[in-house]
């Protein structure tokens, strides 16, 4: 009898799977911090016998090499991905026995990458669930425009034919178990759900509803901004990623903290928005720990700089290294921990600033403060409306574009609260006063802002 256990990674919204019989598994698309991946085996009682990527990554750092070198499992790329080490490349309709009875079918499906492997896993001959990467997701499918800018149309129809190949091969009851598409930037498009099968994704997705010109027309128009740190996943994948470090970073000291800001570093508070707003290091910035910490730091920093981090306690340093380490971002500069006045030299201060809602933002315009209302959403989410007067700036190029704030008290907002206090800090750590609008963008309505529609 065959399982398949799902590890989920919420920061940045991707799944691995470790999928086989009583005796062997394979794991899918592994993150770097394989030492779950090798306790969840442990839990089964299996030997992992084979690791499988189903593309060079562009939005992680594949713990995939060092897992096949720890346990002696293969080590399965597609064919078609240029790498510098060694591996077994797979062709579509190579099979690899994983336990007895259990079987792995590469399924070529490009257009996530041009060289996109699925694979379906058949026990006794029927295939009981396919693993579709980048391909084949729930409710869409992976963007076509993580390669190269030219390759993006014909890779887009390359996804629209790959969905279809997979459709027509397996049954309706098939699991589809994708790498990305949990609020994954790698995702053409943000669908909702947990779970699907080739027979919900034939009725719904449009990929398999759709002609291909609507289709490719379609994904196209909609899709999102790239993160930054993208440009470096591919080539650390293709070099052959180093194992993971997760040893506890040195501890921070407030002169530490003081001379590291000096120099220009990073330090950055990962304490809930609502204690950073109450009091914080000055010039320090805020990426909530329970937030897509590992998406928007890496998205925000220039890449290589050192990074000192702040928290309550040391296991949420220790969980923030872990996904930090997963986007390429090793060993921490330092940490620190426990209460933020220690963190200050002596006779030094916290800063502060407020936050409020959109109800307390239509009050202050009512009285006709002159304030600068400050929209740190992406362009995809301001097209569905945004306050009248406000100045757009996304959050991931606010670092480079700061002068561009007009004069004044700065209301930042987001969708929810969580982009516009990381935001606030950048602009506090700068001099400027700030006001972090902490509320559902739909409060901007009931309270009363007039809306513009996109």
């Amino acid at each position: 009898m065959f399982f398949v256990d799902t590890l989920e990674f919420e920061g940045l919204g991707n799944r691995s799977y470790l999928a086989g019989g009583p005796s062997a598994a394979v794991v899918i698309d592994p993150p770097r911090d394989i030492d779950q991946i090798i306790a969840a085996a442990a839990h089964r009682g299996v030997r992992i016998a084979v690791v499988a990527e189903t593309h060079v990554h562009n939005d992680y750092v594949t713990g995939g090499l060092e897992l096949a070198r720890v346990t002696g499992a293969q080590y399965l790329l597609p064919a078609g991905a240029h790498v510098a080490f060694t591996r077994i490349p797979v062709a579509d309709g190579d099979m690899v026995t994983v336990d007895k009875g259990l079987v792995l079918r590469a399924i070529a499906t490009p257009g996530h990458t041009p060289h996109h492997t699925s694979y379906a896993l058949a026990e006794d001959g029927r295939s009981v669930a396919a693993f579709t990467g980048g391909s084949l997701l729930i409710g869409t499918v992976g963007r076509p425009d993580l390669v190269e800018p030219r390759l993006t149309e014909r890779l887009a129809r390359a996804q629209y034919a790959s969905a279809h190949r997979l459709a027509d091969e397996l049954d309706d009851e098939v699991p589809v178990l994708p790498t990305h598409g949990f609020g994954s930037f790698c995702s053409s498009s943000q669908a909702e759900g947990d779970a699907t099968t080739i027979g919900k994704e034939r009725e719904t997705n449009d990929a398999l509803t759709l002609d291909v010109d609507t289709f490719v027309a379609r994904m196209l128009d909609g899709l999102d901004d790239v993160p930054a740190y993208y440009a470096h996943m591919g080539p650390a994948n293709a070099a052959g990623p180093t194992p993971v470090d997760l040893t506890p970073p040195t501890r921070a000291h407030a002169d530490e903290i003081a001379s590291r800001l000096a120099a220009g570093e990073w330090v950055v508070d990962l304490r809930s928005r609502m204690a950073f707003a109450e009091g914080h290091v000055a010039g320090s910035f805020n990426f909530e720990g329970e937030g897509k910490l590992a998406t928007y730091l890496a998205w925000l920093i220039p890449w290589g700089k050192p990074v000192t981090l702040l928290a309550d306690t040391p296991e949420q340093i220790a969980d923030a290294q872990r996904e930090l380490a997963r986007v390429g971002i090793d060993r921490p500069a330092a940490a620190a921990t426990g209460d933020p006045a220690d963190w200050v030299r002596e006779g030094e201060q916290l800063a502060s600033f407020p936050r409020a809602r959109f109800a307390d933002l239509a009050e202050v315009r009512e009285r006709g403060d002159e304030v600068v209302v400050l929209d740190v959403r992406r362009d995809a989410e301001r097209v569905g409306g945004y306050i009248e007067g406000s100045v757009h700036i996304p959050i991931h190029e606010l670092r480079d574009r700061i002068d561009e704030v007009p004069k004044g008290t700065v209301w930042v907002h987001c969708a929810g609260g969580m982009r516009a206090a990381t935001a606030a800090s950048l602009l506090d750590a700068v001099g400027r006063e700030v006001v972090a609008v902490d509320d559902g963008f739909d409060a901007a309505t009931d309270a009363g802002l007039s809306l513009v529609s996109g």
